[in-house]
């Protein structure tokens, strides 16, 4: 998608909510081979990775969309795209007011680890939450019949 998209979606998602995110900010953001975007018009995730650690940066769903899995999905997709990459843990924040996010990332398993008091417009205070990304490996080899699984 082109930034002027993202700010378009952006925009829309956010509306009233707060300062929506400029197509030049997100060109600068895109600039880096770091921030990758998952989704499309109907909502997205833009993330970056840095070593080992991802950031989700944003995620907006266009309103026309909502409560139909797109932002689920958008996460989803950012988790499996920040692995890939390398990340083995990603943290994001999230303004504590927001009852439909908060939701959405516990829900994805995501848990609360810190809050930034005064992080966001109007003084709200920002929730910090981290999920692992590293798959449960079992260490013990397991067999059916005569195949090691």
């Amino acid at each position: 998608m082109t930034p002027e998209t993202l700010a378009t979606v952006h925009a829309r998602a956010f509306a009233g909510q707060g300062r929506a995110w400029s197509a030049a900010e997100f060109a600068a953001l895109m600039a880096s081979p770091l921030v990758f975007v998952t989704g499309d018009t109907r909502g997205f995730a833009l993330g970056r990775v840095i070593a080992d650690e991802a950031e989700l940066l944003t995620l907006a769903t266009d309103p026309g969309h909502r409560r139909q899995g797109h932002a689920r999905a958008c996460l989803s997709a950012f988790a499996a795209e920040a692995s890939a990459r390398g990340a083995d843990t990603a943290f994001l924040e999230v303004a504590e007011d927001n009852a439909a996010a908060l939701a959405l990332y516990d829900g994805a398993g995501f848990t609360q680890t810190a809050r930034r008091a005064g992080y966001y417009p109007g003084g709200r205070a920002a929730v910090v939450m981290r999920k692992s990304l590293q798959l449960m490996i079992d260490p013990e080899p397991r067999t059916f019949g005569n195949h090691e699984i």
